[in-house]
């Protein structure tokens, strides 16, 4: 064989080399590329029916449980009564008791009868750091005032006060109920909820017919219905006799009547007006949830079954599922993140595992790692132009990050650091959860926040997670069933590797 012809064939034999190499890579690309690969195709066509059975399960109990709770103390009564269900002992009953936890023991605690903490205590020394699932159970409303019943041109009403951030429009002409609780001057607590039964009457805001809303068109949409006019209509039947004829009078005896209260004990009350009606399936396909309160139930829901399922595992870092309230008004008061509400608890159940000291209780705080459970904003391809399309979240593509949050600039972020972000990935490709990174929308379009900051203040590790939503804060709103899935199951995998 002459030199020549010994050339070409090495060529060729080099170029097979490089063929089958190529091919060689392509079958055997790494599981994590495979999966980043994935994530351009849908979530759904990966589904087993083992899947989809899961997560219709997950699904049915989600919305029983947005349906019901539509209040923070009734979201901490449900939890509360699922954690005992899953063997989970009151942390005051423990202190009370001088009981001394250890490995394996599971408590809550609740603040207020509007936040509530679980403690499932790990092998290690709790000043080696937690792991914490950390979501709120406020949501958008409509507050009864002090002294909000009324009556004008023989229509009685109920002033309100709007809580947290909505378009004031959206809530005017929808059958509202009523959800809350007047405490007595003797203590008694009366629980009121009016609305949701097929019997039960309604509340509304009334609207001015468009006949007569020119005037009303053209004022800007955050003043076409003012925060003074969202008042309820509660009635207009006058009772009495003669001239004494009032329909206050007349709604005042019902109440005196059916739940013994006086008009005075507004002032002792905490009454929300809510949209009536339980959560529904969205869809002709039947493949997402529309109802009240998503942002932030769905991920605290989400968390509280990751933490409950785990209760028979034993973990080595202890695992906490932080329940808050006052989210959406800054996490304000004695039952919002920025009180030392979490501080204090934690305090108290180091002092009951005999590890307490200041110093054991800094670097608790500091050796932590938390997943802030919170919602995103969907993609809309009705309002586009709000989105960054590389940026931001989509209904069905799985369980969302935010790297930070805050306005512009980032302002008022507590951005997470980019080894913590490495350290989830690999938990979450290991464990085949489909998630997606995201924004809030287009960087100088607004903005908002979360929990986290004011954890990340301890020095812990933290990022934004949850569920994408549309129309977020407003009456109702939409989710994916399997982005709820992938979340609960991203939930689960921190618990079980962090």
């Amino acid at each position: 064989m002459d030199e020549k012809m010994l050339s070409t064939q090495i060529t060729e034999l080099k170029e097979k080399l490089r063929e089958w190499k190529k091919i060689q890579t392509q079958k055997n690309i790494p599981e994590s590329e495979e999966k980043e690969m994935a994530k351009n195709t849908s979530i759904w066509s990966v589904y087993t029916n083992e899947d989809k059975d899961a997560m219709e399960k997950l699904a049915a109990g989600y919305i029983d449980f947005i349906s019901r709770c539509k209040t923070e103390r009734e979201c901490v009564i449900e939890a509360v009564k699922l954690a005992e269900a899953a063997g989970y002992k009151n942390l005051n009953d423990v202190i009370k008791n001088k009981i001394q936890l250890k490995a394996g023991d599971k408590v809550y605690y609740v603040c207020m009868k509007k936040t509530v903490v679980l403690f499932h205590i790990g092998t290690e020394p709790l000043e080696k750091g937690l792991k914490i699932l950390g979501a709120h159970i406020d949501t958008c409303r409509l507050d009864l005032k002090q002294n909000p019943l009324y009556e004008e041109s023989g229509l009685a009403y109920m002033d309100t006060h709007y809580y947290g951030g909505i378009k004031k429009y959206q809530w005017v002409t929808i059958p509202l109920a009523m959800h809350g609780v007047v405490i007595k001057k003797n203590g008694r607590a009366v629980n009121i909820v009016i609305g949701e039964e097929e019997n039960d009457p309604v509340f509304c805001v009334t609207d001015l017919l468009i006949h007569l809303s020119q005037e009303q068109l053209k004022k800007t949409a955050d003043k076409v219905i003012e925060g003074e006019k969202l008042d309820i209509l509660v009635g207009n039947y006058p009772g009495g006799d003669g001239d004494k004829k009032s329909v206050k009078k007349a709604i005042l005896k019902l109440l005196k009547e059916k739940y013994n209260l006086l008009e005075k004990d507004f002032l002792s009350a905490e009454i929300a007006l809510v949209p009536a009606g339980k959560a529904r399936e969205l869809g002709f396909d039947r493949s997402m949830i529309l109802g009240y309160g998503q942002d932030d139930r769905v991920c605290s829901y989400a968390s509280l079954v990751a933490m409950l399922e785990a209760a028979d595992k034993t973990f080595d870092r202890t695992a906490c599922c932080l329940l808050v309230d006052k989210e959406e008004i800054g996490s304000f008061g004695a039952t919002g993140m920025k009180s030392r509400l979490f501080e204090n608890t934690l305090a108290e159940l180091m002092n009951a595992c005999g590890q307490y000291s200041e110093l054991a209780l800094r670097r608790a705080l500091r050796n932590s790692f938390m997943l802030s459970s919170d919602v995103s904003s969907a993609y809309d391809v009705l309002y586009q132009n709000a989105f960054e399309k590389n940026n931001v979240a989509y209904l069905g593509k799985g369980m969302v990050f935010n790297k930070f949050t805050g306005a512009r600039g980032k302002s008022g972020s507590s951005e997470a650091n980019a080894e913590y972000v490495a350290k989830l990935r690999s938990v979450l490709d290991r464990n085949n959860i489909q998630y997606q990174f995201s924004e809030l929308g287009k960087v100088d379009l607004g903005g908002g926040g979360t929990i986290a900051y004011m954890m990340a203040e301890y020095g812990m590790e933290v990022i934004d997670s949850g569920v994408a939503v549309l129309s977020m804060h407003a009456p109702w709103e939409a989710t994916s069933k399997i982005d709820i899935y992938e979340t609960k199951k991203g939930y689960s995998a921190f618990l079980a590797e962090i």
